[in-house]
């Protein structure tokens, strides 16, 4: 019996039977089955445990943004301002929910795994065929396939006939694997052991019989949901750099409103007094509308990214993809189409190209770059008839699309003799199938016997290896069909150049028959040789121009594929990669120490033949380089390193369920392109929440200053918490939150990605927030005293200094809508959000100042007009020095 991890496709059959202690030809017994099922367990994966519903609440709230949210509100609540403190509570809850929500969505991906097994399966039990559900398959059970099955568990195959299984899931192979019954050596890489059929992959073709070697937490898609459960799914850098900030902020903010309330009662000032003045200062340096801004501002890229084909299931991933230093991407159904497409043909001694792409049968056959009348040349349509006729597929034709039934490469086939007016229909009912050869590995061809009406005459067709075919032609076709000697050398050459380019090539040949049926004896010579047709999955042509776009935008690309090197390296010429001089195997991966991943990751770009934690070894080299990084994958194969990526993006159309639920954002289309999109508007989101943190830090700034003088100076605080409460909250909704709806600046994407390690705030916008909190200290200081000199009443004084604030918020808004250029470079009325909310706040200001409940409310008072002009003119002034100051910056920088 099996005890630990065994290399099963390095067992011999004899060997298989003893070790496993079954009949093959009987089968298990009832008995046997259930004693297996108690000690084996069930077929299916084990659930992992996941986070308790309290847990996730909590983290939700444990965070030091939250914290310093809660303490706002608290304020206002001490202060009795319900309303205010309401507000401020509900964006906590809202914050909450939200991430509550998407966070429970995120922990679905393992559950998507554990129902891949729920099928039903044909097995031999007590030397009967019958059908039991899949998870109560055990080890021993021997299993029968046929095309159209999913593998229920990992078997070690015992007979096949024909068998090929597409397992582009599991692997990232583009084409089906056609399944073998020789030994392999020990060491050989899961893509290549074709002795074996593994859970969860499907079966295209033929037919098999296969034991039961692993099943359920054994099989290799158990692997990867263990790979996938133990994965840490990190945080995005806006949600490091915004904890680290709040972080700061609030200590900072504490420590300033305990030092203020300490000199003060050192001072002999009353307690209460302190007190009092230690929570204004408190409320005034908390930015209360940064959160909500942070929300608002992902929301509003979260729609607009949907509008281009990218769903977004977790908030913070909009920005992430502003960050991203490196996409590694899958290849199959990713870059390319995961539609076989023939792209050259020989025949009659000539190459014909054809272009076109997938299985929509459009498209033209040129000779030598030119698009040719295919009818003149018979020695093409003589190829093409001949890849229609040997061929099981079906091409069916659905009102918006084209689908295929059977294998990928025979229905390539198919769509090239389409671009030909050859249709499948029409073909056939003129050479009626007599009789076929299936194709078998051990003789590497596939042959059938057509009887051509027009003519009453007997042809058998050949399909296979160019090794297989050759042997078995002794002439060959010039273009007009007139015989002539077969170059054998001549063909292998050919092949080899078509092979380089990673193209899969199939000869064909036809000879003539007198009988009604076709066996292999009939087929070992005498045949003509046609020709042969060159086949690729195409690389995806929006994918060409968006690897183009990342690498403009300082973002390296890397595919990470389970399938062939040579087929990898031809699609990364096609797609414009760059670093494609080496391909990277998994093999040479595994042979490879640890230590040397990070500088491999950097120097090379393709890997291949790339198992599933492989994948995940290479995002995590990555990672530890400092770079941010983004996996694109549409397989079960993919999902654990789409979980451990920055950010994850799936498949939404040929992606499984698996990888969806692991990504942080799915693409509508599968198109490459999109990521590009999606890469330009998490940089537009990230370019307006620093905008909003530049132009609010500021007023949090400046009321914390005018609170700190006015208690140096020993004298009455310029505006209470009541109004800083009002100034906060209303400019936040009203002015800055208007930045989250501003447009992307044009130079957007010429922009190398940030430095991952750079800090949210650089040096130069640390300098403007504190250039324009001191301006609004001057200002609104400055004013405050001037009333109370001119004898006006306190309440008008801090009127007027409100206002100040409000005011200078509003035109230095307008300064925030290019942190590098004046509002004039990006429009003036490009963004029509900023002018509505700076109306809108006049107008409420007017209401603060002149209105009697609004008056009773926060303890203000009416002025003149004069007093306007003063505010107004302080306004201005921090508007045109921040207009100054940013000229200054752009003539050093050019110089």
């Amino acid at each position: 019996m099996k005890t630990q991890k065994t290399n099963w496709h390095n067992q011999s059959l004899d060997a298989l039977e003893t070790g496993l202690q079954i009949d093959v030809q009987r089968g298990l017994t009832d008995i046997q089955a259930e004693q297996r099922l108690k000690q084996y367990g069930l077929n299916c994966l084990t659930p992992q445990r996941g986070k308790s519903p309290l847990r996730l609440l909590f983290e939700q709230v444990n965070q030091p943004l939250v914290y310093i949210l809660l303490i706002a509100a608290a304020t206002t609540g001490f202060l009795e301002e319900w309303v205010d403190s309401s507000v401020i509570f509900g964006v906590v809850l809202v914050n909450t929910i939200i991430g509550f929500i998407q966070e429970s969505n995120a922990l679905k991906a393992i559950d998507a795994l554990s129902r891949v097994l729920t099928v039903t399966s044909t097995v031999l039990r007590n030397g009967q065929r019958s059908s039991i559900s899949a998870n109560e398959l055990t080890v021993g059970d021997v299993v029968f396939l046929q095309s159209g099955d999913k593998v229920p568990a990992d078997l070690r195959l015992l007979q096949i006939r024909e068998l090929q299984i597409d397992e582009s899931a599991l692997t990232g192979e583009s084409v089906p694997v056609e399944k073998k019954l020789a030994m392999l050596s020990a060491d050989t890489l899961l893509a290549d052991r074709f002795n074996m059929a593994y859970s969860s992959t499907l079966v295209t073709y033929g037919s098999g019989t296969g034991v039961v070697v692993e099943v359920g937490d054994h099989t290799e898609i158990g692997r990867i949901n263990s790979l996938l459960s133990s994965t840490i799914e990190l945080e995005t850098p806006l949600t490091i750099k915004i904890a680290q900030f709040s972080k700061l902020l609030l200590w900072v903010i504490m420590g300033l409103a305990a030092v203020t309330f300490l000199i003060g009662v050192w001072r002999g000032q009353s307690l209460l007094d302190m007190f009092m003045a230690s929570v204004a200062l408190a409320v005034g340096a908390i930015p209360e509308g940064l959160p909500a801004a942070l929300t608002i501002t992902l929301a509003i890229g979260v729609s607009r990214m949907a509008k281009r084909n990218a769903i977004i299931r977790k908030l913070p991933a909009v920005e992430t993809l502003g960050s991203t230093t490196v996409i590694c991407s899958d290849k199959t159904g990713t870059l390319t189409q995961n539609q076989m497409t023939v792209q050259a043909l020989y025949a009659g001694g000539e190459f014909f190209d054809i272009n076109g792409s997938g299985y929509t049968p459009d498209g033209d056959i040129g000779l030598n770059g030119k698009t040719i009348d295919h009818q003149h040349f018979p020695a093409l349509m003589e190829c093409l008839k001949a890849g229609l006729l040997c061929n099981d597929a079906r091409l069916i034709a659905e009102p918006e699309s084209w689908r295929i039934e059977g294998d990928p490469t025979e229905a390539a086939l198919l769509v090239a003799a389409h671009k030909a007016g050859l249709h499948q229909t029409a073909i056939c009912t003129a050479h009626p199938r007599l009789d076929a050869i299936p194709f078998e590995s051990q003789h590497q061809f596939m042959a059938t016997l057509h009887h051509n009406l027009a003519i009453d005459s007997r042809h058998v067709y050949l399909k296979g290896s160019l090794e297989s075919i050759l042997a078995r032609c002794d002439k060959a076709i010039d273009p007009q069909m007139q015989l002539m000697a077969l170059d054998k050398a001549l063909m292998h050459q050919q092949v080899e150049r078509l092979a380089a380019q990673g193209l899969r090539v199939l000869a064909f040949a036809r000879g003539d028959h007198d009988y009604d049926d076709v066996n292999h004896d009939q087929v070992k010579g005498g045949f003509i040789f046609l020709g042969f047709q060159a086949m690729i999955d195409p690389p995806r042509p929006e994918a060409i121009t968006s690897i183009a776009a990342c690498y403009r935008a300082g973002i390296q690309v890397k595919m990470i594929t389970g399938d062939h090197p040579v087929t990898a390296l031809a699609i990364a010429k096609q797609l414009g990669m760059r670093h494609v001089e080496r391909v990277v195997t998994g093999a040479e991966l595994q042979a490879t120490h640890e230590a040397q991943y990070p500088l491999l990751v950097e120097q090379c770009a393709v890997y291949a033949r790339i198992a599933p934690e492989q994948k995940l070894q290479l995002v995590q080299a990555l990672q530890a380089n400092g770079h941010i990084v983004a996996m694109t994958g549409d397989g079960v194969n993919d999902a654990p390193a789409l979980r451990q990526a920055n950010i994850g993006i799936a498949m939404g159309l040929g992606g499984t369920e698996v990888a969806k639920e692991a990504a942080a954002m799915v693409l509508t289309d599968d198109m490459f392109s999109t990521i590009a999109a999606a890469v330009e508007e998490g940089r537009g989101v990230f370019d307006n929440l620093i905008k909003f943190i530049v132009w609010t830090l500021p007023t949090n700034g400046g009321e914390g200053l005018v609170i700190s003088a006015a208690i140096f100076a020993n004298v009455a605080l310029p505006i209470t918490p009541v109004q800083i409460l009002w100034i906060n909250m209303s400019t936040a909704v009203l002015l800055g939150l208007m930045l989250a709806f501003e447009p992307k600046e044009p130079s957007l994407m010429s922009r190398k990605p940030r430095d991952p390690q750079q800090p949210i705030l650089n040096g130069v916008l640390i300098f403007r927030i504190c250039l324009v909190s001191t301006l609004m200290l001057i200002g609104a200081f400055g004013l405050f005293e001037w009333e109370l000199a001119r004898g006006e009443s306190l309440a008008s004084a801090r009127t007027v200094a409100a206002n100040v604030f409000v005011f200078c918020e509003m035109l230095y808004l307008f300064n925030c809508r290019s942190l590098e250029h004046s509002m004039f470079h990006v429009g003036v009325c490009s963004n029509l959000w900023v002018i509505i909310g700076a109306l809108t706040m006049t107008l409420l200001q007017l209401l603060f100042t002149y209105w009697p409940p609004m008056q009773k409310l926060f303890g203000t008072a009416a002025f003149s007009s004069g007093e306007w002009l003063l505010i107004l003119g302080v306004a201005t002034s921090v508007y045109l020095i921040v207009g100054l100051e940013k000229l200054m910056r752009r003539r050093l920088f050019k110089k």
